[in-house]
């Protein structure tokens, strides 16, 4: 085996942190060149600066060494040219016969833009985080979930959907944008889980005043123009209540599967059934119920119901689904959100984080929703 079928064996297992696949497998390693005794690879990146650079040339340089390539050996970054980034985005993103039937056969919304979602046969699983009002802990739920699946082994995204209040970003830890791949947006990697959010786009003290349309066109980017990779979970921080972007994520994604976030208090229960009802009339699956804040440990190790108890099991109770998870008040969960390293990174062994866990567990195994369309009928002759 020569030197360059051994670098490309020691690195068929490291991953470009940001895309998630193998850099071989993007062909993003080059030919090495031996002077001296020394053994330099060449690594292509796909921006100048590399935002993750140390972090990159570290990983391969650990397993250039565990592979003994050489007694000597240097990683050498070098950026890509235009023409290598627009190779990359046909890797990523070639064009598919779904893509190029979209405007003969549109499919989901009227600019016929089908995401990878819609796909027949898509893996990857819709859930989207919905709530009756804000303040419910709805967004450190779906970042926390997000974790708790990948630490499962799931690959998974989120897409802030809550536009008008996004807060996933900063609850994450991640403070800068997107990069590009050609015209394709790569979502940042934090913990993970990967994220895309309109806050990467304009500034916190920035109000988002857009129309429905606007809120369209920008939900369906976050679909269409993004590398989102082959996920098994896509999580959608929803905005509270009922609206436009509920609209188009039904339209967008009419695979969603929906949980519903509330708390204890029978008037928090009661807000939520209108997203809930909303849900319904979608066509979109309901598939649990969600309580956060559900009670206090104190010291003592009593439990304290701070906000009353029993509005979960309620709301599941009207709605005809399980009450799945029961999540409780822990500054931790706060403190991360506000510190960018959520509670089950900081905690995982903290009374949150167990529970969260065994919320990623139950959605695991649950298994997707059967979606059964009303005009598919059997009859007998």
């Amino acid at each position: 085996m020569d030197i360059n079928d051994r670098v490309i064996a020691a690195l068929a297992d490291v991953l470009e942190p940001e895309i998630r696949k193998p850099l071989t497998e993007l062909d993003l390693v080059g030919e090495p060149e031996t002077s001296w005794g020394k053994i330099v690879v060449p690594v292509m990146t796909i921006a100048d600066p590399l935002p993750y650079e140390e972090e990159l040339r570290s990983t391969v340089l650990k397993a250039l060494v565990d592979a003994e390539i050489g007694k000597r050996v240097e990683v050498r970054l070098v950026p890509l040219s235009d023409q290598g980034l627009l190779r990359l985005r046909q890797v990523l993103k070639p064009a598919t016969d779904f893509e190029s039937n979209a405007m003969s056969n549109p499919i989901g919304h009227e600019q016929g833009r089908p995401n990878q979602f819609m796909e027949p046969g898509s893996k990857t699983r819709v859930l989207g985080i919905s709530s009756g009002k804000g303040g419910v802990g709805k967004s450190s739920t779906t970042v926390n979930l997000a974790i708790a699946l990948a630490d499962r082994g799931r690959q998974v995204g989120i897409l802030d959907a809550d536009v008008y209040g996004f807060s996933v970003p900063k609850m994450l830890g991640i403070n800068r944008n997107p990069l590009m791949v050609d015209d394709l947006m790569l979502p940042p990697v934090a913990y993970g889980v990967k994220c895309i959010s309109v806050g990467f786009f304009v500034s916190d003290d920035t109000p988002v005043i857009w129309r429905g349309p606007m809120l369209h066109k920008a939900l369906e980017q976050f679909l269409v123009d993004v590398y989102w990779g082959d996920l098994d979970y896509l999580l959608l921080d929803m905005p509270p209540g009922t609206g436009d972007v509920a609209l188009s994520m039904g339209q967008y994604l009419p695979k969603s599967e929906i949980f519903v976030v509330t708390t204890p208090q029978l008037a928090a229960q009661r807000v939520a059934q209108r997203s809930a009802y909303a849900a319904k009339k979608l066509k979109l699956p309901l598939r649990g119920v969600i309580e956060n804040m559900s009670w206090f440990t104190g010291d003592d190790g009593k439990k304290y119901q701070l906000f009353g108890e029993g509005g979960g099991e309620s709301l599941a109770g009207d709605l005809g689904v399980p009450l799945i998870a029961q999540i409780p008040l822990v500054p931790g969960v706060r403190e991360g959100g506000d510190d960018g390293v959520p509670v089950t990174v900081s905690a995982p062994e903290s009374e949150a984080s167990r529970a969260y866990s065994k919320l990623a567990a139950a959605i695991d195994s649950m298994g997707p929703a059967r979606v059964y369309k009303s005009e598919l009928k059997v009859t007998s002759s």
